[in-house]
């Protein structure tokens, strides 16, 4: 992290001027007791909270460097992320709008060679040291020896995390993960209809990988192709999948934290403490400028408008399901997909590295 992103931050902490001041900015204020002694200086507190997630070290690793208790850094952790949640989840953590997907086709076409995607969606684990004992049946999978909670999250080419989902336990697998979270909630409201070798599609749609279902709105590589274009097509749709699989290492990378287990006991704090983690890796991705989309008058003005602005959802859940979960359109479209991709040049990784 850049030293104007860690200022910018903390001055955003300091700033925040909503009455009544929630317990987690006023932690972070200036404060002086009864002795006429100066607590921690704001920096202080935040510098603490982010060593804890960039090192994933205990909390009294510090001590000497920030003169510092362990328990005060445990707080300053989880006060700083309640602070990055209520200040950036509305902007770093957005559904995508219509520019945003826009600007997302153009990305991906040019870089992967598909038409009108998305992103790649895929789950990542993350191990809970102290989970408690009464709930580690449920936590903990068949393919993994100790409880974890579940991140689903969709990435784009530049890392950006456009979606994360992280409440499902380690027992579930993708599907049971996808089936909980709101992904597909509004996807018919920020999507326009698209042609792909002459055939008009309604809904966007994601690359997943062989344990997803066959929806409309998820694209899977064929298992066993045996044809030249089918061939190729996989090769390319395992290649591009690679974005949010790529993202889960620059993550993990970045917030060290994420690598190691958890030790709250609390769900909760688990869930800010990953969100946090989220908010602050697309903030570092805007900030060293390889973002594809950013922040547009659209969303600014629709802000303005409505200030408790959410979509509004033309259709019912029930026929919404049914179109996003319809087989049918899955296969017609990744047989176009195929066509398209068999189409681009033989030279099209070469011109577009």
């Amino acid at each position: 992290m850049s030293k104007d992103l860690f200022l910018r931050i903390t001055n955003d902490i300091i700033a925040y001027d909503v009455q009544p001041l929630p317990r987690h900015f006023e932690y972070f204020k200036p404060k002086i007791d009864a002795l006429g002694r100066k607590s921690f200086s704001t920096i202080q507190k935040c510098t603490s909270a982010l060593r804890q997630l960039a090192y994933g070290t205990t909390a009294d690793m510090f001590d000497e460097y920030l003169q510092m208790s362990e328990c005060t850094s445990i707080v300053c952790r989880d006060m700083f992320c309640r602070c990055i949640l209520e200040l950036y989840v509305d902007e770093y953590l957005r559904k995508p709008t219509s520019s945003d997907i826009d600007r997302l086709y153009s990305a991906h076409e040019e870089k992967h060679g598909f038409k009108k995607m998305l992103g790649s969606i895929n789950c990542m684990h993350w191990q809970w040291k102290n989970c408690p004992v009464a709930w580690k049946g449920q936590y903990t999978s068949g393919h993994q020896k100790y409880p974890t909670i579940v991140l689903e999250a969709v990435a784009s080419y530049d890392t950006w995390i456009w979606h994360a989902f992280f409440d499902a336990a380690g027992a579930n697998n993708d599907v049971n993960v996808l089936n909980q979270s709101s992904l597909f909630d509004d996807i018919k409201n920020v999507t326009a209809p698209f042609t792909v070798n002459g055939n008009t599609y309604t809904n966007g749609y994601y690359l997943a990988d062989d344990i997803y279902p066959d929806w409309a709105t998820l694209i899977k590589a064929y298992s066993t192709p045996t044809e030249e274009p089918r061939i190729k097509f996989k090769r390319f749709q395992e290649s591009a999948c690679k974005d949010v699989e790529r993202t889960f290492g620059v993550l993990q990378g970045r917030f060290h934290i994420l690598q190691m287990a958890g030790r709250p006991q609390s769900v909760n704090k688990l869930r800010r403490i990953l969100y946090c983690c989220v908010l602050l890796h697309n903030m570092i991705v805007e900030d060293n400028g390889f973002n594809i989309s950013w922040l547009g008058e659209e969303l600014l003005n629709t802000r303005e408008a409505n200030p408790n602005f959410v979509r509004n959802r033309s259709t019912s859940r029930d026929v919404r399901d049914q179109e996003i979960r319809d087989r049918n359109i899955h296969d017609q479209l990744r047989e176009d997909l195929t066509q398209h991709i068999w189409d681009l040049p033989p030279n099209f990784r070469t011109l577009n590295a």
